[in-house]
C-alpha cells in the first residue's frame, strides 16, 4: 500500500505547490471581486456532480471485486454500464443547471451587496456555462481514472495526474497573461480534463489491454447492482457538497463577493488536506474491497490502525503549523490584510480538521469497501444539513467566522461518529484505536506547538524565508519525535509500513 499512496502523496504535493503559486496568481489578476465570483461559480456547478451519483465510486468497488475474481468480462460490463448511466445522468445534470443558473444570477451575481459592473457580469455569465459544460462532461471522460483506482494502477494515473497539473498551472498563467477574466480562467479545467481523458484512454490500452471502456459492454443486468451501491455513495457526496461548497453561496447571500474571497482563503489549505487523505482513501477502498472479496477481512483491522496513525501523524504535523502560525503565513503569502479575518477562519476550520481528516482518510473509505456505506452516508448528508443551518445562523451575527464554526462543529461530530462504526464494523473498541493511534502522537506534538507559539509571540515571521525556517524546524522536530517516541516499538514501523 505505501507505494501506491506515496505515489498519491506526491501528486498532492505537487497540486499544494501549484495551489501556492496559482492563489494569488489569480488573486492578482482577477481582483478580490472577481475571485469571489469565480469561488461561487466553481461552487455552484460543483452541485451538478451530484448527478453522478457516486456512480464512479461504485465503478471502482465492482471492478475491483471483478479484478480479484479474475473475471476480466464482468469487469468490462461494469465499466461499461457505469459509462451509459453517466451518459444518461449527466443530460439530468444539464437539464439542471437551467433553473441553478437563474438561481445564480437573480439571488447573487444581480444583487445590490454584489455590485458588480456590467462587464464582470457579462464574463461571469459565460464562465458559467464554460463550468456547467466541463461538470457535466466529466461525468464520463474521469471514468477511466476509476478504472485505474479499481486496478490498484496508482503509480501510472498519478503520473497522468501530474503531468495535467503542470498543464493546469501553465494554461492558467499564459490565459490570464492574455486576458485576465473569469470567463477566460473557466477554459482551463476544460483543456486539462481533454487532456486527462486522451491520456488515459492511451495508457489504459497500454497497461491493461483486456480492459475496454466502451457503451457497448452495457449490461441491463449490473445496472441495478451498481446504482444500488451509489445511491449510498451519492449521500456521501451530496454531504461533501452541503459541508463543504455550500460556504460561497451562504456568503454570498448575506454579504459580497470580496467576503467569499476572505472565507476562502481562508479555506484554501483543506482542499489540499483533504486531497491527502484521499490519496489514503482511494487506496483504502478496493483494497478493502478485495480482502472481503478474499475472505481476509480480519486483516483490515490492521490496515485501519497503521493508516489511521499515518493520518493522525500527518494532520498533526501540518495543523499544528497551521494552527499556530497559520494566520502569519496568509499575510505574507497573499496580503496583511488577510491575516485577521482569514487566519480566523482558518484556525478554526484546522482544529475541526484534526478530528475530520483521519477518518476521511481510513475509516470511511474502509466501510464503504466494505459494503456498509448506508449509515456513514446518512450521517455525512446530516453533517451537511446541520453545517447550512448553523452556519445561516452564526452568518448573520458573525460574519465569515460564523460560517466557520457552522462547518466546524458538525465536522468533529462526524467524524466521531463514524469512527466509532468503523471499531464496530472491524471489531476493534474505541479505546484500543485511541491508544494506538493517539497514545503518543497528542503527546509529543505538544512540543513543536508550543516551540511555534513561543517563536509568534517573541519573534514572528516577518516574510516567507522565515515562515520556510520555522516549517523546517517544525518537520525535523516532529520526525525526531516520530521516530524517537511516536513509532518506537511500533511493529508496523520496523516493517517499514509496506504491505
Amino acid at each position: 500500500m505505501l507505494k501506491h499512496i506515496g505515489s498519491n502523496w506526491a501528486v498532492s504535493g505537487l497540486q499544494l505547490a501549484a495551489m501556492m503559486w496559482l492563489t494569488p496568481f489569480i488573486l492578482t489578476e482577477l481582483g478580490p471581486d472577481s475571485n469571489g465570483v469565480w469561488v461561487t461559480i466553481v461552487s455552484m456547478t460543483g452541485f451538478l456532480s451530484l448527478f453522478v451519483m457516486g456512480v464512479p465510486m461504485s465503478t471502482v468497488k465492482h471492478i475491483a471485486e471483478h479484478v480479484a475474481r479474475g473475471d476480466t468480462e464482468r469487469a468490462n460490463g461494469a465499466i461499461g454500464t457505469s459509462a451509459g448511466i453517466s451518459f444518461g445522468l449527466a443530460g439530468c445534470a444539464l437539464a439542471v443547471s437551467v433553473p441553478l443558473y437563474f438561481a445564480f444570477e437573480r439571488g447573487l451575481l444581480s444583487s445590490a451587496s454584489w455590485s458588480l459592473d456590467e462587464l464582470t457580469l457579462d464574463e461571469a455569465r459565460v464562465a458559467w456555462w464554460i463550468i456547467t459544460a466541463q461538470v457535466c462532461s466529466a461525468f464520463v471522460m474521469r471514468l477511466p481514472l476509476a478504472i485505474f483506482d479499481a486496478h490498484r494502477d496508482f503509480v501510472t494515473r498519478n503520473l497522468l495526474l501530474a503531468t495535467a497539473l503542470a498543464l493546469r498551472v501553465a494554461l492558467a498563467f499564459a490565459l490570464l497573461t492574455w486576458r485576465p477574466s473569469v470567463s477566460t480562467l473557466a477554459w482551463c479545467p476544460v483543456g486539462v480534463q481533454l487532456f486527462e481523458w486522451a491520456g488515459a484512454l492511451i495508457l489504459l490500452r497500454r497497461r491493461h489491454p483486456d480492459i475496454r471502456f466502451s457503451v457497448k459492454a452495457f449490461d441491463k443486468g449490473m445496472v441495478r447492482e451498481i446504482v444500488g451501491f451509489s445511491l449510498f455513495a451519492t449521500l456521501v457526496n451530496v454531504g461533501t457538497m452541503l459541508a463543504f461548497r455550500s460556504n460561497a453561496m451562504i456568503i454570498g447571500a448575506f454579504g459580497s463577493a470580496s467576503d467569499v474571497t476572505d472565507f476562502d482563503i481562508g479555506n484554501k489549505f483543506f482542499e489540499p488536506l483533504v486531497g491527502i487523505m484521499i490519496a489514503v482513501a482511494s487506496v483504502v477502498l478496493p483494497t478493502s474491497a478485495q480482502l472481503d472479496t478474499q475472505g481476509r477481512r480480519s486483516e483490515l483491522s490492521q490496515v485501519f490502525l497503521k493508516w489511521s496513525k499515518v493520518c493522525v501523524s500527518i494532520a498533526l504535523l501540518v495543523g499544528t503549523y497551521l494552527l499556530v502560525l497559520g494566520p502569519r503565513f496568509l499575510a505574507v503569502w497573499i496580503e496583511p490584510r488577510y491575516e485577521d479575518a482569514s487566519g480566523g477562519v482558518l484556525r478554526i476550520l484546522m482544529a475541526s480538521f484534526l478530528f475530520y481528516l483521519p477518518v476521511r482518510g481510513v475509516a470511511l473509505p474502509i466501510l464503504l469497501g466494505l459494503g456498509e456505506a448506508k449509515r456513514p452516508a446518512v450521517g455525512l448528508l446530516s453533517m451537511g444539513v446541520v453545517n447550512i443551518c448553523l452556519s445561516i445562523y452564526l452568518v448573520r451575527d458573525h460574519g465569515i467566522m460564523g460560517v466557520a464554526f457552522g462547518t466546524a462543529i458538525p465536522n468533529v461530530l462526524y467524524a466521531s461518529w463514524v469512527l466509532r462504526e468503523a471499531c464496530r464494523a472491524l471489531d476493534v473498541s474505541v479505546g484500543a484505536w485511541c491508544a494506538h493511534v493517539l497514545g503518543r502522537a497528542l503527546p509529543a506534538a505538544l512540543l513543536p506547538a508550543a516551540g511555534l507559539y513561543w517563536l509568534l509571540q517573541k519573534h514572528p515571521p516577518q516574510d516567507m524565508l522565515a515562515l520556510c525556517i520555522a516549517g523546517a524546524g517544525s518537520v525535523l522536530l516532529f520526525a525526531l519525535l516520530w521516530v524517537g517516541f511516536v513509532y518506537r516499538g511500533d511493529p508496523d514501523f520496523r516493517r517499514g509500513a509496506a504491505d
